[in-house]
C-alpha cells in the first residue's frame, strides 16, 4: 500500500470530521428515527455503533443508519465532476468494517481515499447528466462500488477479492430520482443503502463468493446499463486524488442551490434587499440541475415537505433572502408555511444558461439577478460556490460547521471529546475511541 501525502490524509481527516458532523446532525431527524425503528423491528441485535443514538445494530444496518442520517440534512460533501455525495457512503461503510475488523484510524483513512476515488471516477465515467436522465442517483449507484472498495480494504482483501467485491456491488447498485415526485425520504436512504451494499459485497467477496469480472465494461455492465453517454476513459483518473476535488456544503440543501444561495446572501448583505421591494428574481442554472430544483415550477414555489424544500430553488433563494441564512433551521416545517417566504418564492425563476454548462461538471457556476419594484437591478455572479474544492472552507469554518451540527446530538463536552478523537484518529490503533465519543452517554 502506497503511503499517502500528508495533504491527502489531512483532507481525508477534514472530510471525516464533516461526515461525523452531518451524521450527528441528522441522527435526530424523523426519517433517521423511523429508519432505526424499522431496522430494530427486524430483530437480530448487533454491537455496531449508530452515530448520535443509543441503539446498537448489526454492522450492515449501522452502516445503513449512519449513511442515511449523514444525508438527512443535505449538508454532506459532494464531488464536483461526478455530482455525487461520497462521505455519507464511504465513511459509513469503512467505519462499520473497521469496527468488525478492529482496524485503526490510518487504515480507515487510506480506505476512504480509495473509496472516494472509485465512486467518483465511476460517476464521472457515467456522465452525471446522462445518469440523471435515466432516473438514477449517482450517490446510490456509484456509491455501492466505492463502499465495497473502502470496506474491502479495511477488511484486508487482496486484489482479486477486491475485484470480486466490485462485481458483487454492481448487482446492488440502486437509487431512483423518483423521490422528487413527492419529497420522499428514499433519497436519504441511498447513501446508507450503498454503504450496506458495499459492506455486504466486501464480506461476500472475502468469503469467496464469485462475481462477474466485467461488471463495468461488459455488454450488460454498469456503464452500458446505467448511462447512454458513458466515457470509460474517466475511469483512468486525472492523476489527482478525487477526494481533493470534493466540496463541503455550507447550506442545508441540494448542491445545485449552493451557488445561487451564496449570490442571494451576498446581494442581501451589500444592498439590504427588502423582500416586499422585490419584483423578480432570475437565477442562472446549470442544465443538469434545472429539472431537479426548478421543475415543475409551481410545485417548487410551494414545497410540501422538508425534502421538497431542500430541492426547491425558489424556496432556497427566498428563505435565504428573508432569514439571512440557509441552515437546517430554515429548511424546517415552520418555514414551509411562512407567507413572506412563499410570496418571495413565487417571484423566483431558474434560467438555463449554456455559458454555465460549458464548464460543467468541472465547475458549478451560477448567477442571480434581483429586479426591484422601483426598477433597480442587483446582480451577482458566483463562479465557485462556498465550500467548492477551489473555494474550500477555512479550518475555522469547518470547525464551526462540525460543532454546530454535532451539538444537535451531543452536549458540548462530548463534542469537544469527539473533536479531539478526530484529531488523533490518524494514529489511533482502533476506531473504538472515535465511535465511543460519537454516541450519547447513558444517563
Amino acid at each position: 500500500r502506497a503511503e499517502l501525502a500528508p495533504a491527502v490524509l489531512e483532507r481525508a481527516t477534514e472530510l471525516l470530521r464533516d461526515y461525523l458532523g452531518v451524521a450527528l446532525g441528522g441522527a435526530g431527524e424523523e426519517s433517521s428515527v423511523v429508519l432505526r425503528r424499522g431496522l430494530g423491528a427486524l430483530g437480530g441485535g448487533g454491537k455496531a455503533t449508530v452515530l448520535g443514538a443509543a441503539e446498537r445494530l448489526s454492522a450492515p444496518h449501522a452502516a445503513l443508519a449512519n449513511g442515511a442520517a449523514a444525508h438527512a440534512l443535505e449538508m454532506d460533501d459532494t464531488h464536483q465532476g461526478g455530482s455525487i455525495h461520497l462521505g455519507a457512503t464511504i465513511f459509513s461503510a469503512a467505519l462499520a468494517a473497521a469496527e468488525l475488523a478492529a482496524a485503526g484510524g490510518r487504515t480507515v483513512l487510506h480506505a476512504a481515499v480509495a473509496g472516494y476515488e472509485v465512486a467518483a471516477r465511476l460517476a464521472m465515467a457515467l456522465g452525471p447528466a446522462s445518469h440523471y436522465r435515466r432516473g438514477f442517483h449517482p450517490t446510490g449507484t456509484c456509491g455501492a462500488f466505492g463502499a465495497a472498495a473502502a470496506a474491502g480494504l479495511v477488511l484486508g482483501l487482496d486484489a482479486p477479492r477486491l475485484a470480486a467485491a466490485l462485481g458483487i456491488a454492481g448487482s446492488q447498485a440502486a437509487g431512483s430520482m423518483e423521490f422528487l415526485a413527492n419529497g420522499a425520504w428514499t433519497k436519504r436512504l441511498h447513501p446508507g443503502w450503498a454503504a450496506l451494499a458495499g459492506l455486504h459485497a466486501a464480506t461476500l467477496a472475502g468469503a469467496g463468493f464469485r462475481a462477474p469480472t466485467t461488471i463495468l465494461e461488459g455488454r450488460s455492465g454498469f456503464l452500458h446499463a446505467y448511462s447512454d453517454g458513458a466515457d470509460p476513459a474517466a475511469l483512468e483518473g486525472s492523476g489527482n486524488y478525487e477526494l481533493l476535488q470534493t466540496s463541503v456544503k455550507p447550506h442545508a440543501c441540494c448542491r445545485y442551490m449552493q451557488g445561487p444561495i451564496d449570490g442571494a446572501l451576498a446581494l442581501r448583505a451589500s444592498h439590504h434587499v427588502d423582500p416586499p421591494d422585490v419584483e423578480r428574481i432570475e437565477v442562472g442554472m446549470l442544465a443538469a440541475g434545472h429539472p431537479i430544483v426548478c421543475e415543475p415550477l409551481d410545485a417548487k414555489r410551494r414545497p410540501a415537505s422538508v425534502v421538497d424544500a431542500q430541492f426547491s430553488l425558489p424556496f432556497g433563494i427566498a428563505v435565504a433572502l428573508v432569514c439571512g441564512s440557509a441552515s437546517p433551521a430554515e429548511f424546517a416545517p415552520p418555514r414551509l408555511a411562512d407567507p413572506t417566504v412563499l410570496r418571495l418564492a413565487a417571484r423566483v425563476v431558474g434560467v438555463r444558461d449554456s455559458r454555465l454548462d460549458a464548464v460543467f461538471p468541472r465547475e458549478w457556476p451560477s448567477w442571480i439577478r434581483i429586479t426591484l419594484r422601483d426598477g433597480r437591478v442587483h446582480e451577482a455572479a458566483v463562479p465557485r460556490p462556498r465550500g467548492d474544492a477551489g473555494n474550500f472552507p477555512t479550518p475555522a469554518e469547518l470547525d464551526a460547521k462540525f460543532r454546530t451540527l454535532a451539538a444537535r446530538a451531543l452536549p458540548d463536552v462530548a463534542v469537544a471529546r469527539l473533536a479531539a478523537a478526530v484529531e488523533a484518529f490518524g494514529e489511533a490503533p482502533s476506531v473504538a475511541p472515535l465511535l465511543a465519543a460519537a454516541v450519547p452517554l447513558a444517563g
